[in-house]
Parts: structure tokens; C-alpha cells; sequence
């Protein structure tokens, strides 16, 4: 390769006698030029372009030299300044490619700048017509030839420069076409992960550009967040290409990795951030759970490393969490870029934290993820690496793209074509990483190797023999790194490598020296010592001795542990670098131990000694100056002063205060004095022996068990005079406590100065801190007489300051110094003052704390003024609990009760007892020391089968340990034959059978429960017509039972009359079997009449054709088998009326010869007419008259009669109803009606009161055969069983009516309507609902 530089340094400002030397110079470089473009194929041009400028600024001289006019004048006027042109060759990838050479032009319009005199004397000039003798005649030959030569630069330079315009053109209309402006998504700023503690607020936010606009959406573990399906949990926010994500309220289920995806036309990127939620109550790691129980957390800060056209190293960091078994190595995965397809890059896990990546596709792009694994299972995969391209790193660089090198020369070189070389040896050939699973080669390209690519081949022979095998047979490697696996460990080899192209094979490159396959980097020894020292009331700061033996280190992990439990958590996620660490999260007031593992590459150290025991506390310190001096009164000699709290109290209590003062004289401060030699517990002072109308500054120094803290800053300088206004100084010691979202407490103390007159009141100013001072408002229209005041106009979320007005009869005085801003919220933890009575009636306020320190204290206030008098109250404290007892609860005790905890932030809450509030405790109390069992329904009496006598009542609420004792007349009933007692604890059912009542039955009977302390009783009196009534009903379902179990009668003998006046007896009957018998009698003689009596469906009949006065008699009809016998008897003597009995009741019958409308006919009752109703009720059929009686009762009996009249003359007929001697089958059968009626039997209460949002039950007792229809009625309409309204029947007997939640809207009046075929009866009760409000 044959090579020429020709080199030309600038000199500003070239003398005219340089500039015509420079002219031959510049002949020979234009021909040069010329040569060179002629020879094109065989030559490089490389140009500076600032040398060109030079170049330029020489020829501007020489055509300035023609025009020179003495040796005195040397040197030209200045030029004027031009911007200097750009002379880089750019391709269309805006590569820099060379250089352009620039259009020179003509300097006509420099050579026209000289005078007319001048240029005479430049021609006249003796030096100038020497020099022009001198070079007349190659100066002639050189203008020949720099002309021809200006000509073609010109032609190719505007050739250049239209090719020029041509391209920025078609480049501008390529960026105004919308398909060029179209890009991928792309963020600018990724979200960020964050570690928050419980109940606090997060965001995420990014900021995302692409077009079209992206579409971002947010994921949780993969899951899309859908704010709707959370309402008020998560709030989504996009706004000019900012887009954000807020969880609010975190808790520990928002642990978890959030992706963020933006996605259009031309495709989809996203972005990872994980939040670590921390509970404010106990230590929470800061790992996310695995997959497999038991398995190791997720491998940590994957990177690629020495990345190349095909292979790429991978690195991370190993788990701080082993899921209790030691790792047993890790899987690499790989994905290229634009798909979801994650493929694994090792068959069995490798112990080291790297891994060479090989067999990758030239030029696509991949991401890496990285698994750990133990004997429980796999890990979940660690997030993916950046995306890495397997490219040369020499092309990678250039796509960053690279500026023209400043080298000052003109550099032309000329070389010879290469193609078809056979490529020269690989240079530096090295193993860069030996471990017991692969080898990395590293070597350099040759310097001989043509102009086309070139790959390579690794071949490899084991030590100390001389056979060399070629590693990768089939493909050939482009990267000049290669990893090799699968060799024997412990065996020891020697590498080379060869360089091939299209020309052949190269030589091989030096072998390797001998390198044994085996782990050469080695697991950290254990860190040494590990010291705990206290920092806060949450943290320890741990500090250790580095691991002494550690190569590569990487970090180490610090894990914790409470002692006696022997359970390790880990403090750190991910490796720290140095020996100290601040572990956070901790318990307050529990003890831990700590101990540390390093970590590299190989894997993690052995744990270090366990450190000693620490309890997490804060460390302790002398407290921080307090600020804030301000003068509260002002006589002659003295001050009193008042000051703020300092903000850290050093993390114990303060002991005292200590104040200094100095004379400030033509404002010079004079030395120092001490005020008070003896500490001051309050935040005022009296500073005395002061000089009248001198002037002072103070300080302030706080003090606690550490020692006595710096001082404050010099207050302003106050003049020492008598203050004589007649209005109130300043209030002062301003507290705010019990801060809420809405409201707070806000406590302070009466001014020093009272003015002429005393204080009468308080009036409270707020206003919000960031607010102007015309901002404050006052809170209260009205004066306050307290030292204290709840303020409940706050919003939540705003910062407030407040400050107070005193007043006397004067008016109202200067303002206090206002408070430290205040943020409006309640803080995570926040519990309130809960008051209790116990079973023995004591009543109690309780307060609860969880963030103690070991120097927490409870303190129990009334009307804010600390309790120190036990007579009244008695305080225990156990634990992080306090219990404040009323000895005697009486209305000495109204007032606000409070419990504030020292040392913490701020926890404390009130109770006020008011007079409502007092009763309302002492009935509790009451209650509670005299407790009543609670009764559903109270002590009942109804009829069962075979004229039983059932007792009742249910419990509301009773235990299974309940007792119930069984009283009459004072006398206790105990279990046997004549009483039956039973309890079922699962319903509260209690009652009491008896078989019948006899006379001695007769009186009260009570039922008394006890269940432990509670107890309770209900009676039933049965005594005169009532216990009469009750018995004879017993009776006759005695009677009726035992009739019932042989053959029977169901409906009794009656008759019915027929169209054709044929008379018609018939009865129903049950019970009966084939033996069954069925006898009819007449006046005592057997009916000889077989023919006709039937027997079907159980009704009896006998028919009497043509019936007539032969007819009248008793009949009577005997049903009989083996089990017993049943009469019934039916007269048809020759009576006014006859009667019968039908499923309404009873039926009077008459009969005429004929009827018309003009018959009047009426009936009586008892010599009375009968007052026609729905129960009673008369009418005709053919030329029979009735009367018919629905559900008949004692009432109704006597003697009816129905009277005709024709208007001629008159008819009366009559019957006896009387039920005496010969007693009508009707009124046989009354009992039965009255018995087999629909009833109510009781259990209704008339008028129910209760509390709104409670829930009513009421349950009654009816009877009735057949089963009664049971129907309930709310302001006459019916009520239909929904959701709120629940209507029940349960065992046929028991009817209940529930309303589930009790509102307003369900007072009214009530009924349930029984009814079955032998009638009707309903029960009304009234329900009357109130709210605890309105009855306070």
C-alpha cells in the first residue's frame, strides 16, 4: 500500500511575500487534485476542514498581492467576518462519509477596495516591478491552468451542492409525510418503585411519548387495575403524555410488581415498578412472596454484559430470601424483542450469579430474565434486563454516531484492493472466565484480513497431548468471544482459534497456556463482628467487619431476627455495598438480634455471630433549642416570658428549662446572665431585677436526662416598661391535640397580663398556613369561658394554624402567637376512648395505644386538666392498653375525659359525659348488675290433643345452663305424673302438660327463670270463667278424642227436603272399617227399610218419600264394631220449625203450603226480631223458610220463632235452641264448632315499641280444624312476605311476623285473620317505632 501526506499549517494573516511563495505551493495541489479524481478507484482523500479555510484565506491573499503598493504598507485592512461554512460529506443515514471541497469564488470585490493614487504608487513600487520580473513568466502559466482548474471545480462543486438540495428536500417532504412521524411508544420517564407503610397514599406516574398517542394501561401482577371494580382505591390520571396511577389506603395486598403499557400502531412497550407496603404494627419484609412455598425469592439486577454479533454475558445478584434451603443454581431465559416467547439457555442450573449467553442472531435484540432454584421448587422470574443487541461493538458504536476528528494535516492515502485475502492469525487470544461449567475465550481480530467479514473457529486439546479438536464444527462464530461447556472438570486445556472467510481458513492463532476447568472465584469468608446501636423507636443502625477473604465482592444481606423466636427475616433487598446498614420496620420495644452474609458471583458467605441483643428504642439526646420568645407581661423590673417546645425532645421527657438575658445598649448585646439557676418545668418565666426602659434579648435552654441542650436564638430586643393597656395580654402554651380528618382540641393557657379587668372569655382565630394575614377568621361568635375548645370546621387534607384573643370588659387583646401548622387527617392507627360495662355493672373508659415506647405514658385528664385524685376514678394500665373506672358514677363525673400517650405522635382521644349520657350508663349498669332474661313471648296456655293443657313461654336468649323452676300459688311444681315440664335450650321453648284441670286447678300459675345472674318470670291466671271455660273445653276434647277412636260421626243427623217433598236424613262418618255397622231407629224400633239405606263415601243416608204426620218421630242412627259405638238422633216430632246442621253452622227450616210476596214473614230470638248480619241470615227456597247461624255460640241459644201474615190473618211457629233434656243434635254439635273454630290463642302484645334499625319477632298461638288460613293485615291491607316482612307457620300452631330491619315507615296497626270453615277470629297489636335521637 503506497501512501503520500502532504501537510500544510495555517497562518493567519500571511505577509504578501508568503503569499506569492505559497502560489507555486498551491499549483502542485491542484494538480494533485486533478490526479487524484482521475485516479478515483485507487485513492482516499482525507481532508481537514479547517485546513481548507486556510486555504481559502491564502488565495484571498494572493489576489490581494497584485494589487499591493509599497514595502511601507505591509499589511491589509481587516476582512469582514463570515459564518464559517460546514465542508462534512453526510450520507442519508447523516453518517459522515467525507469531506466536501468548497466552491471558491472570485475576490473582485476585495481588489476594488484600493484608491485610485494608490494603486499608482503600488505600480510605480520598485520592489513590485522586481517581483513581477521575477515570476512574470510562471505566473502566466499558472493563471492558464488555475483558470481551466476553477472551471471544473466549479461545475462539480454546484453539482455537489444541487445533489445537496435534492436530498434535503426529499428528506423535508419525508418528515412532513404522516407515515414518518408515526413511532413506536416510548417512555421518557418510567415509573419508580416505592416502599410505603399501611393506610398511606402512593403514586405512580410516567411520561410516555409516541404517535399516535399511545394507549397506557395499568396492570397489578399482570392483572388489569380496573378502577370501578375498587371504587375509591384506585384513581387513573392521563394528561399531556403524563399518566399516573394512585392507590389509596395501601395495605399489605398492594404488595406487588405494577406494569405500565403503552401500545399504538406501531407497537407496545412497558415499564415496571414494584410497591412494598410496610404495617406500622410489626416487621414486614420487603420481598415479594414466591410462587412455591417454600421456594427462593426472585434473582435481583439482571445486566448483559460484553455483548457481541452472537454470544452476550449475563450477570445478577443472588435473593436475599433462600426460602429456608440453600440455592441450587439458576436458569437464564431469554426473549427476543416483539415477541412473548421466554426460551431457557442452560439445561441444568449453574451455581455462579453470570452466564455466557451464546448462539444469538446478529442483529435482533433480546431481554433476559433469570430463575433461582431450591429443593422446594422454582423461584418466580427476576424482572427482565434492558434490552441488549447482539451486534459488533464497533458498529454499535457507530449507529451512536461519532464526530469528524480534528487531526490539523490533510491526509491523502493510497492503498492497494484486498478482496479475496486469506485472513491473518487472531490476536491476544485469552480465557477471561474459567469455572467448573464453561470456559470464555476472548482474542482480537487480525490486522490482515481483506474487506469482506470474517468468522471464526475455536478448537481446544487437552494438556499434554497434541490433538486439537475443533469446538464448533457446523457454525462458525462472528464475535471474538466464545464460552465453552461440557469439558471435564478438573482436566486442564489449551485453545486456539482460527480466522476463515470466503478466501479459506486462516492460521491458527498462540494456544492458550494450560487451564484447569474448575471454580476459580470463591464463596466470601463470613463478615466478622456485627454491632446494633439504637437510632429510632422503628430502626437499628447495624454495622459490621467486612468478610476478610472476598473476591468480586458484590454486597452483603443483612437479616433480623426477635429474640426467642429463631425465625430470620431479611432486611434488605438487594446487596449493600458497604459495612453499615439502617434496618427499618422493626417492632418498638421487642428485641432482636442481627447477623450478615456477603455475596459475589460464586454465591452467598456463611452467616456471621449472631450480634447481641438490642431492644428498638430511640436513641436519647439532648433536646434541640426552643423558639418562639415572646413577652406575656411587663412591669418595671421584670418580664415574664413564654416560649415553644422544642420540636425533638431528645427522646426522653423534658426535666426543665433554663433562660438567659443580656442588655442591648445602642443596639450593641451586652454579656450573658443567668436568669434562673434552678430548672423551669413550665413554658413561662418571670425575669427579674431588670432596669426600667432598658432593653433585653433572652434565650431559652432545654434540658432532659442527656444534658442540657444548645440555646435557643436571641430573641427580638423588648423594652422593660410598665404595660398600662386596659385590655388582656396574649394568651400562651397553645396545644393542639386530638387531631382528626374533620377536627381537633386546641388547649391553652389564660394571659399574665389581665388588664384593668379579668379575663371573660376566649375567642379562637384560624386560618390556612399558606394563607395572607388578612386571612384569620374567627371561629366562635361568642366569647368562651374555658381554656380549651374543639374546632370541627376543618377539611381534610388542608394544613391550619390557629391562634387565640383574650377579653375583659375593656375588649379584646393582642393575639397569641399562633401555632405550628397543622395537617387535618387522621393518622393510621388512630383509636378512640371506649366505654364499657362489665357483667357486675362497673362502668369503665378505655383506651387503647399500639406505637408505645418503653417511656410511653397514659395520661387520664378531665376537662384537659390532668386526673390526680383517685376517689372518684381509678386508672390501671397494662400493657398497651388503659382502663379508667368510675368508683360511683353520679353527676359530679359530667364533664370531658381524655387520654393522651407520651411519646408518640400524637395519640390521644376524649369521652365528654353529658347528663343523657350519665342515665343512659347508670340504666346499663343497672342491666348489666341486674340482668333480666329476655322473653319472646310470655307464659301461655293452650289446648292440645286429648283435651291436654299446655303451659308456655320462649326465651329470647337463654343458656344452656339456664334453670326454670315451676310455680302454683306459691308452690313449687316438680316433674310426674300430673305435670309434664319440659325445656328445649335450642328454641328457649319452656312449658308444662297437664292431663285435665280439676276444681283444685284452679289459680296462678308462674314460670321463673334464672340463667346466672340474669332472671326473669311470667304468670297466667286461670281462675272463674275463664279456668271454668278452659276446663269444659278440656273436657270435651277429652271426649270428642276418645269418641273419635272407634267409628264416629263427623257431621251429625240432619235432614234436607227435596224438590219432590221427599225428606232426606243424612249424616257423615269416619273411622269405620268393612266390620263397621250402621243401625237406623225410629221412636226405638229398628227401620225395616234395607232397600233403602246407602252407604257411600262415609255419608249415610235415609230417604222418607212422600213424608207425612206418620213420619214425625225421633230417629236414630247407631254406628258400632268391635272398638266402640256413636249415636246421634235427629227429632222430627211435630214441631212449628225443625232444625239442621251445615258447614256454616245452624239451619232453621219451615215449611208453607204456598208462597207469595205477599206473605210477610219475621223471626225472633228470645220474643226480640232478629237484627239481620252477616252471621245471621234468613231466606226462602220454594215453600221453605230458614234461618241460618253462622258459627254458633253460647248466645244463640233459646227459642225462636217465625211469624206469616197474609194481611187476612196470621201464622207463629216455634223452636227451642236450649241444649236442655232432649237436647237438638245442632246444639250437640256447638262444642264441636267452638273447638274446631279458627282461633287466636294469644301470644300478641296490644302496643309494641321499639328502636329503629332493630328487628321485631312476634309469634302467637292458633288453633282450628281444619288448619286455619292464616293472613296478616298493616292498616287493613294485606301484608305480602318479602325481604323485609317475614311471615311463618310452623308446625301448624305457631304464626310468626318478622320485620327484619325496623324503620319509621313500619309504625302502624296490625292484625293476623285466622279463618277455616267453622270461622273467623283476627288479633290487632299497634307498632310504634322511634330513633334513639328523637327519644333522647
Amino acid at each position: 500500500m503506497n501512501e503520500r501526506r502532504l501537510s500544510l499549517v495555517a497562518t493567519p494573516g500571511l505577509l504578501v511575500d508568503d503569499a506569492l511563495l505559497c502560489t507555486g505551493f498551491f499549483s502542485f495541489l491542484f494538480a494533485q487534485f486533478e490526479r487524484l479524481n482521475r485516479n478515483a478507484d485507487k485513492y482516499y482523500i482525507h481532508l481537514s476542514w479547517m485546513l481548507l479555510h486556510c486555504c481559502t484565506d491564502t488565495i484571498l491573499c494572493l489576489r490581494l498581492s497584485s494589487s499591493y503598493s509599497g514595502l511601507e504598507e505591509s499589511r491589509l485592512s481587516p476582512m469582514p467576518k463570515r459564518a464559517k461554512p460546514t465542508y462534512l460529506a453526510m450520507d442519508k443515514e447523516n453518517q459522515i462519509i467525507g469531506y466536501v471541497v468548497p466552491i471558491f469564488r472570485g475576490s473582485q470585490e476585495y481588489a476594488s477596495g484600493f484608491s485610485d493614487t494608490e494603486e499608482a504608487r503600488v505600480k510605480e513600487s520598485a520592489g513590485y516591478m522586481a517581483r513581477r520580473n521575477l515570476f512574470t513568466s510562471g505566473l502566466e502559466m499558472e493563471r492558464t491552468e488555475q483558470t481551466s482548474r476553477k472551471v471544473s471545480m466549479r461545475e462539480s462543486a454546484e453539482r455537489i451542492s444541487l445533489s445537496k438540495r435534492i436530498y434535503e428536500n426529499e428528506e423535508h417532504h419525508k418528515r412532513m409525510n404522516k407515515d414518518s412521524l408515526m413511532h413506536a411508544p416510548e417512555f421518557v420517564i418510567k415509573p419508580r418503585s416505592h416502599t410505603v407503610w399501611e393506610k398511606q397514599c402512593v403514586r405512580l406516574h410516567c411520561t410516555v411519548s409516541g404517535w399516535p398517542d399511545p394507549r397506557v394501561v395499568w396492570y397489578k401482577n399482570n392483572v388489569t387495575i380496573d378502577p370501578m371494580a375498587h371504587p375509591g382505591k384506585y384513581k387513573l390520571e392521563s394528561s399531556y403524555n403524563v399518566h399516573s396511577l394512585e392507590i389509596n389506603r395501601c395495605d399489605f395486598d398492594d404488595t406487588a410488581q405494577y406494569r405500565v403499557s403503552a401500545m399504538n400502531s406501531k407497537g407496545e412497550l412497558s415499564s415496571f415498578a414494584s410497591i412494598v407496603v410496610k404495617s406500622t404494627f410489626q416487621y414486614v419484609t420487603v420481598y415479594a412472596d414466591a410462587e412455591v412455598e417454600g421456594a427462593p425469592g426472585a434473582p435481583l439486577d439482571v445486566k448483559c454484559q460484553d455483548a457481541n454479533k452472537d454470544y452476550v454475558i449475563v450477570t445478577w445478584k443472588q435473593p436475599a430470601v433462600d426460602g429456608g434451603s440453600s440455592i441450587l443454581g439458576y436458569f437464564v431465559d431469554r426473549c427476543e424483542v416483539g415477541t412473548t416467547h421466554w426460551s431457557q439457555c442452560n439445561d441444568t442450573p449453574i451455581k455462579f450469579a453470570r452466564f455466557p449467553v451464546t448462539g444469538l442472531v446478529e442483529g435482533r435484540s433480546y431481554t433476559f430474565r433469570v430463575r433461582a432454584v431450591n429443593k422446594s421448587g422454582m423461584s418466580r422470574p427476576s424482572r427482565v434486563s434492558e434490552v441488549v443487541a447482539a451486534m459488533d461493538p464497533a458498529d454499535r458504536a457507530r449507529m451512536r454516531g461519532t464526530s469528524a476528528p480534528w487531526t490539523g494535516q490533510i491526509i491523502v492515502t493510497e492503498e492497494e484492493p484486498a478482496e479475496g485475502v486469506v485472513p491473518g492469525k487472531p490476536k491476544e487470544l485469552e480465557v477471561t472466565e474459567a469455572t467448573k461449567n464453561y470456559v470464555v475465550l476472548s482474542w482480537k481480530p487480525p490486522g490482515e484480513r481483506g474487506h469482506e467479514g470474517i468468522m471464526y473457529y475455536v478448537e481446544k486439546c487437552v494438556s499434554g497431548t497434541d490433538s486439537w479438536q475443533r469446538v464448533n464444527t457446523e457454525i462458525p462464530v462472528k464475535s471474538p468471544r466464545f464460552a465453552l461447556f461440557d469439558l471435564a472438570e478438573g482436566k486442564a486445556y489449551s485453545f486456539r482459534v482460527r480466522c476463515c472467510n470466503s478466501a479459506g481458513v486462516g492460521e491458527p492463532s498462540e494456544a492458550t497456556e494450560a487451564t484447569t476447568v474448575g471454580d476459580k472465584l470463591d464463596i466470601p469468608s463470613a463478615p466478622g463482628r456485627v454491632v446494633p446501636t439504637r437510632n429510632t423507636d422503628t430502626s437499628v443502625v447495624v454495622s459490621w467487619e467486612a468478610s476478610r477473604h472476598a473476591k468480586e465482592l458484590v454486597g452483603y444481606y443483612i437479616e433480623a431476627s426477635i429474640v426467642g423466636s429463631n425465625k430470620f427475616e431479611p432486611c434488605n433487598n438487594k446487596p449493600v455495598k458497604g459495612t453499615r446498614f439502617i434496618c427499618h420496620g422493626l417492632a418498638t420495644g421487642e428485641s432482636y438480634v442481627f447477623r450478615v452474609k456477603a455475596l459475589n458471583a460464586a454465591g452467598l458467605s456463611e452467616c456471621s455471630q449472631e450480634s447481641e441483643a438490642i431492644e428498638v428504642k430511640a436513641a436519647i439526646a439532648s433536646p434541640t433549642p426552643p423558639y418562639g420568645i415572646s413577652v406575656l407581661e411587663c412591669v418595671r423590673d421584670s418580664m415574664v416570658l413564654a416560649w415553644k417546645q422544642p420540636t425533638f425532645i431528645g427522646g426522653a421527657d423534658i426535666t426543665g428549662y433554663f433562660v438567659d438575658y443580656r442588655e442591648v445598649i445602642n443596639g450593641v448585646p451586652g454579656t450573658w446572665h443567668e436568669a434562673n439557676v434552678k430548672s423551669v418545668s413550665d413554658r413561662a418565666y418571670r425575669v427579674s431585677d431588670l432596669k426600667e426602659n432598658r432593653k433585653y434579648q433572652f434565650q431559652v435552654r432545654a434540658a432532659n436526662m442527656a444534658g442540657v441542650g444548645i440555646p435557643s436564638l436571641p430573641s427580638g430586643t423588648f423594652v422593660c416598661e410598665e404595660w398600662t393597656i386596659a385590655v388582656p395580654g396574649p394568651p400562651h402554651d397553645l396545644q393542639v391535640t386530638e387531631v382528626r380528618a374533620n377536627t381537633l382540641v386546641l388547649l391553652y393557657k389564660p394571659p399574665v397580663y389581665q388588664g384593668r379587668d379579668p379575663v371573660n372569655g376566649f375567642y379562637i382565630d384560624i386560618k390556612e398556613a399558606d394563607a395572607e394575614e388578612e386571612a384569620w377568621r374567627g371561629v366562635n361568635e361568642k366569647a368562651i369561658l374555658t381554656n380549651y375548645m374543639k374546632i370541627k370546621i376543618l377539611k381534610e387534607g388542608e394544613t391550619y394554624v390557629f391562634r387565640v384573643r383574650a377579653q375583659n370588659k375593656a375588649g379584646v387583646g393582642k393575639a397569641s402567637e399562633p401555632t405550628e401548622p397543622v395537617l387535618a387527617e387522621t393518622k393510621p392507627g388512630t383509636t378512640e376512648i371506649v366505654v364499657d360495662v362489665d357483667d357486675d355493672g362497673v362502668i369503665s373508659m378505655n383506651f387503647a395505644c399500639s406505637n408505645l415506647t418503653p417511656d410511653s405514658k397514659f395520661v387520664w385528664s378531665k376537662n384537659y386538666e390532668e386526673i390526680t385524685d383517685d376517689t372518684r376514678i381509678t386508672v390501671a394500665t397494662s400493657g398497651g392498653k388503659s382502663k379508667a373506672t368510675f368508683n360511683m358514677l353520679a353527676e359530679d363525673d359530667i364533664g370531658i375525659y381524655s387520654c393522651a400517650v407520651t411519646h408518640t405522635d400524637g395519640a390521644c382521644s376524649s369521652y365528654t359525659l353529658s347528663a343523657e349520657e350519665l342515665k343512659k350508663l347508670l340504666e346499663l349498669s343497672h342491666d348489666h348488675k341486674f340482668p333480666v332474661i329476655p322473653l319472646k313471648t310470655e307464659l301461655a296456655v293452650e289446648l292440645q290433643e286429648k283435651g291436654r293443657i299446655r303451659f308456655w313461654l320462649q326465651a329470647e336468649k337463654i343458656s344452656a345452663n339456664g334453670k326454670i323452676e315451676y310455680v302454683f300459688n306459691d308452690n313449687s311444681l316438680s316433674q310426674g305424673e300430673k305435670y309434664k315440664m319440659n325445656f328445649n335450650k335450642d328454641t328457649g321453648v319452656i312449658e308444662m302438660i297437664m292431663e285435665s284441670l280439676l276444681p283444685e286447678d284452679e289459680g296462678t300459675f308462674t314460670f321463673q327463670l334464672q340463667d346466672g345472674k340474669a332472671t326473669n318470670q311470667s304468670s297466667l291466671v286461670l281462675i272463674g270463667d275463664v279456668f271454668k271455660g278452659l276446663q269444659k273445653e278440656s273436657a270435651f276434647m277429652r271426649k270428642e278424642w276418645h269418641r273419635k277412636q272407634g267409628p264416629h260421626f263427623v257431621e251429625y243427623l240432619s235432614y234436607e227436603v227435596t224438590p219432590e217433598c221427599c225428606v232426606i236424613l243424612k249424616c257423615k262418618v269416619g273411622n269405620i272399617k268393612k266390620e263397621t255397622v250402621a243401625l237406623w231407629y225410629k221412636d226405638g224400633r229398628e227401620v225395616k227399610g234395607d232397600e233403602k239405606l246407602t252407604f257411600t263415601e262415609g255419608v249415610l243416608k235415609l230417604e222418607i218419600a212422600q213424608i207425612s204426620k206418620k213420619d214425625a218421630g225421633v230417629y236414630e242412627i247407631v254406628l258400632k264394631d268391635d272398638r266402640g259405638q256413636d249415636t246421634s238422633t235427629l227429632n222430627l216430632t211435630e214441631q212449628d220449625c225443625i232444625t239442621s246442621l251445615t258447614d256454616e253452622g245452624i239451619r232453621l227450616y219451615s215449611f208453607v203450603s204456598y208462597y207469595n210476596e205477599a206473605l210477610q214473614v219475621t223471626w225472633h230470638h228470645k220474643d226480640s226480631a232478629i237484627a239481620f248480619t252477616d252471621r245471621i241470615k234468613s231466606g226462602v227456597v220454594g215453600e221453605q223458610l230458614w234461618l241460618q247461624i253462622t258459627e254458633p255460640t253460647e248466645k244463640d241459644k233459646g227459642k225462636y220463632a217465625i211469624e206469616f201474615h197474609d194481611g187476612k190473618g196470621g201464622l207463629k211457629r216455634t223452636v227451642e235452641l236450649s241444649g236442655q233434656g232432649e237436647a237438638t243434635a245442632e246444639f250437640q254439635m256447638a262444642p264441636y264448632f267452638l273447638y274446631n273454630r279458627a282461633r287466636v290463642a294469644g301470644g300478641l302484645p296490644d302496643v309494641v315499641t321499639i328502636q329503629e334499625l332493630k328487628a321485631l319477632n312476634l309469634t302467637c298461638n292458633i288453633s282450628g280444624e281444619p288448619l286455619p288460613e292464616v293472613v296478616w293485615l298493616k292498616n287493613e291491607r294485606e301484608i305480602v312476605s318479602d325481604g323485609h316482612y317475614v311471615m311463618k307457620l310452623e308446625a301448624g300452631k305457631y304464626a310468626s311476623f318478622t320485620i327484619t330491619t325496623v324503620n319509621t315507615a313500619d309504625s302502624g296497626k296490625y292484625s293476623i285473620l285466622v279463618k277455616n270453615k267453622y270461622g273467623t277470629e283476627s288479633a290487632d297489636f299497634t307498632v310504634s317505632v322511634f330513633s334513639p335521637d328523637s327519644k333522647k
